[in-house]
């Protein structure tokens, strides 16, 4: 194993001396390949991850994205979505990002820029997961970091008769010692200011079916200049965790995620007002490159969930791979 680290070692940083060269980057890419040939990816990406503080940004992506996705960046002619992804990392970075990326923050920047009455309301802040008085929070609730990324900061407490209190301390601890920034370089949640918020726990809307009837959908807009192209419905999270995708005339897209498998015969009545949520992430989007903008519906009632400028980080594999190449001519990179 410490043979093999060295090997990443080694390929890594003589990369990081020739960079930009054309000969260099064939030169680096080759090595890797040798190097590695049977060797599971997961294991020499988690390499690349302990090495990330002798890396650039643009080095450590490059080899984390051919230990997940299975290619290499074309830096200077990216065609996937998720090669975009990666650029847009690298070359796109403004300081206001972090107010988007930031789950506290970003709820006044919501406010006002579409109305306070999609905002789930704060029961309570905290800077530390110690500080969190856990008898004083109702009996549903949610628990969330500022600066955690995808659900990894979140706990969710549909009934605090059944809460575990010791499960949910250790993924708040782990989310605190970690940030999207360093492991993702995900450079606008570097300065997000790390606290632990509550909210009010939004109940899904019940049904006959028992997976529905404690799922909360969360529907997610995928915007391109300002203009929703489509978006994902996220359902059975905490039993089986699905996403169909949708055009915005609400008719199923015969594409998804490799991690989360769409579910072609499943029953998913779409909210009546749709036309008003993809408004809603129109008016949020606006001027950016990309924006995913993730909404709730409970009976008719919008809540705003959150921003995401780089889902699954640009690591989230597309089926089919097609997929990935036409919704990445879908983004015009600045």
């Amino acid at each position: 194993m410490g043979h093999d680290f060295r090997k990443v070692a080694d390929v890594a940083l003589r990369k990081e001396r020739l960079d930009g060269s054309v000969a260099s980057t064939c030169l680096t890419k080759n090595r890797f390949e040798m190097y590695y040939r049977g060797i599971p990816m997961r294991f020499v990406d988690s390499c690349v991850k302990k090495l990330g503080f002798l890396l650039s940004d643009k080095l450590y992506l490059s080899l984390r994205y051919r230990c997940l996705i299975g290619q290499w960046i074309d830096w200077k002619h990216p065609k996937r979505f998720t090669e975009k992804l990666q650029w847009l990392k690298v070359y796109n970075y403004k300081p206001e990002y972090t107010c988007i990326v930031d789950k506290l923050a970003v709820k006044d920047y919501v406010a006002d820029c579409i109305g306070k009455e999609y905002i789930i309301p704060t029961l309570e802040i905290w800077d530390r997961v110690d500080d969190i008085d856990w008898d004083a929070l109702p009996d549903q609730f949610v628990l969330k970091t500022t600066h955690g990324g995808g659900g990894g900061g979140v706990v969710v407490c549909p009934d605090k008769s059944r809460f575990n209190k010791e499960e949910a301390i250790e993924k708040l601890s782990v989310s605190m010692r970690t940030n999207a920034g360093k492991t993702y370089r995900e450079k606008p949640y570097l300065n997000v200011p790390r606290k632990i918020l509550a909210e009010t726990y939004i109940k899904p809307e019940a049904s006959a079916d028992d997976c529905q009837s404690t799922d909360l959908y969360d529907y997610k807009f995928f915007c391109f200049n300002g203009e929703v192209n489509f978006f994902k419905v996220d359902f059975g999270r905490f039993i089986e965790h699905h996403a169909n995708y949708y055009d915005i005339d609400g008719n199923m897209l015969n594409f998804g995620e490799a991690d989360f498998s769409p579910l072609p015969n499943y029953a998913l009545e779409l909210p009546e007002n749709l036309k008003e949520m993809i408004k809603l992430a129109e008016q949020l989007s606006k001027g950016e490159p990309f924006l995913r903008v993730d909404l709730y519906n409970v009976r008719g009632k919008i809540y705003f969930g959150e921003l995401t400028l780089y889902p699954a980080s640009g690591f989230g594999k597309w089926t089919p791979d097609e997929t990935d190449f036409k919704i990445g001519d879908m983004l015009v990179l600045p």
